[in-house]
């Protein structure tokens, strides 16, 4: 290869190598913890009270379950009664709650299906719950143990309202009011204390996200817990074996669970003052792909009623959906994050409108990946050119070098004087073919992170690929090949061959430096080394780099045939030689400063010393 494509690639694979290694040391990490025993919390059951002293003494000595009718019969309303289920439901979610406790136990998404084309749920199971640790008692008495009367009410807006009403005698009472929108997937969620002052609240929030994708390890890998404070800040944090987090440096406006497309985000109008998490992956469980404990502190306002307002996002990972709430929702799509955080800027502002604007019109997610590859060659063509063009004016130059390394022998410094020699009389910059492989290294990585992303892409086929959000599979292997998986996909064997013949059409257009053989290889090991890695991505993003391939391939031919001529730059090149040198304005400056220096030496008075004869 010649010098600029030398340096250019070497650049060019660094850093992507240096951000898969990342990814896979990662990966490593959490499939070492993956393998540790499962810490699983308990659900705690916290013992009620009643006004009275008996009452106290009573369901302190046994939980309500247990004890017989008679002493049921001394207890208020709220601490007896019958669990039942009670459906709240839209155009968008099926919720479905429990009266004992008063919290949702299922959600079930009604716009989409499992990958087995089962019935969506985000959750669904005891294992979920909301409750508050109410002030009575020393704080000895939680919602999840009181028993509810709900009373469902259908708005003139079309909004549907429960009213989980719980007296718990001599003045207290607890309602909480969920109430979900006709066409939307955030519900509010307000809970009134009476007679029971406080000047804050602990509230549990526990969730087990549901499996519902092709891999359960890449789902896993995707689940994550996302955080924002009031004033700005936001973060997340992989769930992995055991994970614990506690936020208390201020405020928080939210906090969300997030599986690889789908999320339930809890938020607080007053913001919650700290929250204590402790998230999960059970090894040993394939139908949960995460459990997610949370202890929030609530701050209350005073008065004997206190009124706490939350909302609650039940839904898709769906860009356009979360960012209708302006909240930062949006933030949990990761669109760049880690080393390459900088590339969600590039999404975010560049490629994610014109995904959206093609989709507005075009039902074919592949047509879309087609066109978007078009319009950044398209973008990028100007340097694309600049870099053949570069390459070409090196293939000329190739006949002089090789008569200069023959002259300076093994004195490679003396060959790099005389290459920069020839290089400036000629007029040829040796960084020319650098700029386009800088360019395009940001928008390889943001298309990495985009198509895996978006939720659109979820259950779109194309071709033998019947889900274009995860890999595609011809052949499964009876075994496991390690670093490549127990699968066979077309996409990534194709995107393997293109980068290959690539590799060597490029070999053959430009010039090899016989002094560095390993160069002749390296494009040929880098797509082998990808080939692993990308087994397991998904069908849309392996699809984006064979068709990218393809058109580099055939884009690289036209402009070599058709817009660079070889005769005519040789002719340019000699003409160059015979102009006089004009030395840029840098070289020009640098000049200057060594001549300014140069005259200040002389300005100089030599002092003698006196003593010296």
């Amino acid at each position: 290869m010649d010098r600029n494509s030398v340096i250019g690639f070497t650049l060019l694979v660094a850093l992507v190598v240096t951000y898969f290694l990342y990814n896979k040391h990662e990966q490593d990490k959490y499939y070492e913890l993956r393998r540790a025993d499962s810490i699983t919390s308990a659900k705690s059951h916290p013992r009620v009270a009643d006004s009275s002293k008996a009452a106290n003494l009573v369901a302190a000595a046994a939980p309500i379950d247990n004890m017989n009718d008679s002493l049921r019969k001394t207890l208020p309303a709220a601490y007896s009664g019958k669990e039942q289920s009670v459906t709240l439901e839209n155009k968008k979610l099926a919720l479905t709650f429990t009266s004992k406790g008063a919290y949702p136990v299922s959600a079930e998404l009604k716009g989409y299906k499992t990958y087995w084309q089962k019935p969506q749920y985000l959750f669904n199971g005891k294992g979920n719950m909301l409750n508050a640790i109410l002030p009575v008692n020393n704080n000895a008495v939680a919602t999840s143990d009181l028993y509810f009367t709900p009373t469902i009410r259908n708005e003139p807006n079309g909004d549907k309202t429960i009213d989980f009403s719980a007296d718990m005698g001599n003045g207290k009472k607890v309602d909480i009011i969920y109430t979900l929108p006709a066409d939307d997937y955030m519900m509010t969620c307000n809970l009134t204390l009476t007679g029971m002052p406080a000047s804050s609240l602990v509230m549990n929030w526990n969730t087990e996200g549901l499996h519902s994708e092709k891999d359960i390890m890449n789902e896993r890998m995707a689940t994550q817990l996302y955080y924002k404070y009031k004033n700005g800040n936001n973060d997340y944090f992989t769930i992995k074996s055991d994970s614990r987090k506690d936020l208390d440096e201020g405020a928080i406006q939210w906090t969300g669970f997030r599986k690889q497309y789908f999320s339930s985000v809890l938020i607080s109008k007053e913001g919650f003052t700290k929250a204590t998490i402790h998230a999960n992956a059970p090894a040993t469980d394939t139908n949960v792909v995460a459990e997610n404990r949370e202890v929030l502190d609530v701050p209350m306002k005073p008065g004997n009623i206190q009124n706490i307002n939350l909302q609650w996002y039940i839904g898709p990972n769906d860009y356009n959906t979360l960012r209708t709430y302006h909240l930062d929702l949006d933030q949990m799509i990761p669109l760049g994050y880690g080393p390459m955080a900088f590339v969600k800027y590039i999404n975010k502002w560049a490629l994610v409108p014109i995904f959206y604007f093609l989709a507005s019109f075009i039902s074919n997610y592949a047509l879309i990946i087609v066109l978007m590859t078009l319009m950044i060659r398209l973008v990028l063509s100007f340097f694309t050119y600049k870099s053949y063009l570069s390459a070409a004016k090196m293939r000329v130059l190739k006949p002089e070098l090789d008569v200069i390394r023959a002259q300076c022998g093994d004195d490679t410094q003396k060959f790099s004087v005389e290459q920069m020699k020839l290089f400036k009389s000629a007029g040829v910059n040796p960084l020319g073919g650098c700029l386009p492989s800088l360019i395009q290294i940001p928008i390889i990585v943001s298309l990495y992170y985009l198509f895996p992303s978006l939720i659109e892409f979820r259950q779109k086929s194309f071709l033998w690929a019947p889900d274009l959000s995860t890999y595609d599979s011809i052949f499964h292997l009876p075994f496991s090949i390690p670093s490549y998986g127990d699968h066979v996909s077309l996409f990534t064997l194709l995107m393997t061959a293109s980068s290959l013949f690539l590799a060597l059409y490029n070999r053959n257009m430009t010039t090899q430096d016989p002094n560095n053989p390993m160069m002749k290889y390296l494009p040929f090991i880098f797509p082998i080394f990808l080939m692993g890695i990308f087994n397991k991505m998904a069908a849309a993003l392996t699809f984006y780099y064979t068709f990218s391939n393809i058109l580099s391939i055939s884009q690289q031919f036209i402009i070599q045939k058709y817009f660079i001529n070889e005769k005519a730059i040789h002719a340019e090149l000699q003409a160059n030689k015979s102009k006089p040198a004009t030395p840029s304005k840098w070289a020009a400056r640098m000049e200057q400063l060594q001549k300014s220096q140069a005259d200040r030496g002389k300005q100089t008075p030599i002092i003698k010393n006196p003593n010296k004869k």
